[in-house]
């Protein structure tokens, strides 16, 4: 009989039977052992209600005598999507115990596979035997065992059992995984969802590494249990080793303490601690940490600043060894609706180095940005209103006229907000802008030209002590028309207003008062203003299409612009702070931008045209080509970036002249992992290199390489005297299949320093993977040297070991 629905009652309850076997037998010892842990009659009731059974075999015997019934030859029993394949299966009315065998395979609705040559279990699901079985779960983890037993529906033993997540070798089924763990006894109970292995041995590459006496773990299937999770070590010049050891806390479904302690060689016991608690429309977390040093001599930099000799840098303690160190974290994101999203990320600290020098997880950049806010999408709408102050994680003293820490403002609040109706307006696009800021700030932000000490009495006020605002508003119109010869023109008109309000301190009034005397300008601080900036711009470009060769295609595009509009108003004095357009980098990437400054302190004024060239290619055996070359005239008014401001944005940009400096890019693809690049800025009369950079990298088998190298020239009006040179480069073998080693390495030409260096051995495969690195860096100012050492072991579905940081984010 063969792949039959069985008609009769007598066949019906038969096939019953033998659907219950399988269940049985699938349940009893083929439960997924990623999933290792799932009861048996929750297993039995996943069956979809209404399901039909079906029996597929050579021979049906029954034997009233012995009160059995037997299916002989190429079994098959499918009953809610699982299934069971086998030679031959028993069922005994008298003992309900129900025996298959020969090359028994039961395959779990899940996919789990579960194989062994003889299955012994009760009709009941509470009691069975199993012998040489092998189990496959859907996520590709291996439990075999020569038996195993379930006793009251509970408590399952795998006797002589192994487990690995390694995939067994194809070509050689018999060779020994990367990692295994064999035991006399592996025993899972279902009720505390706990899998204890007994007589263990961790045995890695075939060979022993480890012998425990036991060991116990969470059920796989539990995503939350309490314990301790795998420690971590480290390394740091200034802190020692260290140790870590987390314990986890799982208190409900929806919130979990971690409890963390960390012991340094050179600075004691480091306490942490994190709630984390989830709801249906978002989370937060609270974490706190704190030390009593043992040894803040570490930190001591009398060679970078001789008068500070003695004083503990990071915490700012003097002649306190004991200084407390700590601090309070929280985060926090809430989806109010679909459209609208609130959060946080608020960090409060002793001391403005603590997260950063002892990697506090979540707070430990060398900026953190603490912020409220309000997001809201919908559409092409955009709305973005937030809180915010940045803390400068710095190793400098507070006094120290070098730090940055306590310069930083308020942000009280920022407000954006963007709108691109859906509709057209005069056959263009619409787009309108909004953007308010309030800030305060408790110290001036006055950086002193000089790149190190001491200061040379120019300088430049980058943040005013006190109050100020400003209110933008901003909307463009454009359209574009394209001719019958392939011309396309984009006439543009744009309008910006800005309300400011400014309230300086006498200390900021003086300082801008020195600088306007050192740059032979005015001192004009305004403490309120408007102004605005109409423009009305046409683009036209003309691409040109060709084919030099079969299979090849090239884009040519000239293309110009020109802009109209008024002299940026409050300019030519130092009359208006500058907090939002500090940045100035132009090159051919912003060539054809509108307004070239960064932010919305500063608008471009006068009017100005760009012209250039831009092409790109594609050729038949998979290389690319890309270019931009151009220059951009001042042609009426003013030119903002000739004009001096509180931070001289503008000053060495290539920009200050009526004809800008050449700027230019190209760079090429390949379809075998090669990519380069080179850019630059030259003198408008000379052709002198002002900027250049050049990258280069190649991606493949069996190596891997990347150069970059990157030259600026002197910038005195923005602090830097001489040309600075820097070149950087990274490699990356595969000494074999699995097998890595790499590094990399910053080397300051101008400077002659090793700015920083690292070197990595790593191995990897599906289940296993090595990190071992070793990096240094070095201060430019002091030349001291830091060094940290990185390790990390990870293996698949039991954890990692090692340093508490990523350490490939120490090779650069």
């Amino acid at each position: 009989m063969r792949e039959a629905f069985l008609p009769s009652d007598r066949q019906a309850r038969l096939a019953r039977l033998y659907a219950a076997s399988a269940l049985a037998c699938l349940v009893a010892c083929g439960v997924p052992l990623s999933a290792f842990a799932q009861d048996v009659g929750n297993m039995a009731t996943t069956v979809p209600s209404g399901s039909q059974m079906l029996l597929a075999a050579d021979t049906l015997e029954y034997n009233n005598d012995n009160q059995t019934v037997t299916a002989i030859g190429g079994v098959q029993i499918d009953y809610g999507g699982n299934r069971l394949v086998a030679q031959k299966v028993v069922y005994d009315r008298n003992t309900k115990r129900m025996v298959a065998s020969g090359n028994v395979e039961i395959v779990n609705s899940d996919g789990t596979k579960i194989n062994s040559q003889h299955i012994d279990i009760t009709d009941d699901f509470a009691d069975g035997f199993v012998n040489a079985l092998r189990v496959e779960t859907v996520d590709k983890a291996y439990f075999a065992a020569e038996s195993a037993e379930r006793m009251g529906g509970v408590l399952t033993t795998f006797h002589n059992g192994v487990y690995t997540a390694c995939e067994p070798c194809e070509d050689k089924p018999d060779k020994a995984p990367t990692w295994r763990v064999k035991a006399r006894k592996i025993i899972w109970n279902g009720e505390k969802k706990t899998v204890r292995f007994e007589s263990a041995n961790f045995e890695f590459f075939g060979f022993p590494l480890a012998y425990l006496p036991a060991f116990e773990i969470a059920d796989p299937t539990v995503k939350r249990k309490s314990g301790f999770l795998i420690p971590s070590i480290g390394y740091n010049s200034h802190l020692g080793y260290s140790v870590k050891v987390p314990y986890y806390f799982a208190l409900s479904p929806t919130y979990d303490l971690t409890v963390t302690g960390s012991g340094y060689t050179k600075q004691g016991f480091l306490g942490e601690a994190e709630w984390r608690q989830r709801f249906n429309n978002g989370e937060y977390t609270f974490k706190i940490a704190g030390i009593q040093q043992q040894n803040p001599d570490a930190f001591i930099d009398s060679a970078a600043f001789p008068s500070t000799a003695g004083h503990n840098i990071d915490s700012g303690a003097v002649g306190d060894p004991n200084k407390f160190r700590g601090m309070m974290g929280t985060q926090g994101q809430f989806a109010i609706n679909e459209r609208w999203n609130f959060g946080w990320d608020v960090l409060l600290q002793t001391d403005k180095d603590f997260s950063h020098t002892y990697n506090i997880g979540k707070y430990n950049e060398y900026v953190h940005q603490s912020s409220v806010y309000l997001t809201g999408l919908n559409d092409r709408n955009y709305f973005d209103v937030r809180a915010m102050h940045f803390e400068v994680q710095e190793n400098t003293l507070n006094d120290n006229v070098a730090a940055r820490s306590g310069q930083q403002p308020w942000v009280l609040p920022s407000l954006d907000y963007a709108y691109i109706p859906d509709a057209s307006v005069a056959g263009g696009q619409l787009s309108l802008n909004v953007n308010t800021r309030v800030i305060r700030r408790e110290d001036l932000d006055e950086t002193y030209f000089t790149p190190y000490y001491p200061p040379s009495g120019t300088q430049r006020v980058r943040g005013i002590e006190g109050e100020s605002s400003r209110l933008t508003a901003e909307a463009e119109w454009k359209r574009s028309f394209v001719t019958d010869d392939g011309l396309v023109l984009t006439p543009l008109l744009a309008l910006q207003g800005d309300v400011d309000y400014v309230r300086p301190s006498s200390a900021s009034l003086t300082a801008i008062n020195q600088m306007a005397t050192n740059l032979g300008e005015q001192d004009d601080m305004r403490s309120s203003f408007a102004r605005y900036m109409a423009t009305a711009g046409l683009e036209m470009s003309w691409p040109l299409l060709f084919s030099l060769a079969s299979g090849s295609s090239h884009v040519v595009e000239p293309m110009a612009q020109v802009f109209l509009r008024p002299n940026e108003q409050y300019v030519g004095g130092l009359s208006i702070p500058n907090e939002d357009a500090q940045s100035m980098v132009f090159d051919a990437t912003t060539l054809f931008e509108r307004d070239k400054f960064s932010g919305y302190d500063r608008i471009e004024g006068g009017s100005r045209a760009n012209v250039g060239l831009r092409y790109s290619g594609s050729y038949i055996n998979g290389w690319g080509t890309n270019a931009i070359f151009g220059q951009s005239y001042q042609i009426g008014g003013e030119n903002s970036f000739a004009a001096p401001d509180l931070v001289n944005v503008g000053a060495n940009s290539g920009l200050e002249t009526t004809k800008s400096d050449y700027v230019g890019l190209f760079g090429i693809t390949s379809p075998n992992g090669f990519a380069a690049s080179i850019s630059g800025r030259f003198d408008e009369q000379s052709f002198e290199i002002r900027r250049a950079e050049f990258k280069a990298a190649y991606s493949g088998l069996p190596v891997s390489l990347s150069a970059k190298y990157a030259f600026i020239q002197a910038q005195p009006l923005y602090g830097f005297t001489t040309d600075r040179h820097e070149v950087t480069l990274g490699a990356s073998t595969h000494l074999a299949e699995n097998w890595r080693v790499f590094g990399t390495g910053t080397y300051d030409l101008q400077e002659g320093l090793l700015v920083k260096d690292g070197v990595g051995f790593a191995y990897n495969d599906s289940c296993f993977t090595y990190l071992m690195t070793y990096a240094q860096s070095r201060d430019l100012n002091t030349r001291e040297v830091t060094q940290s050492i990185g390790f990390n072991l990870s293996f698949r579905t039991l954890g990692d070991f090692g340093s508490s940081t990523n350490a490939v984010d120490t090779i650069q």
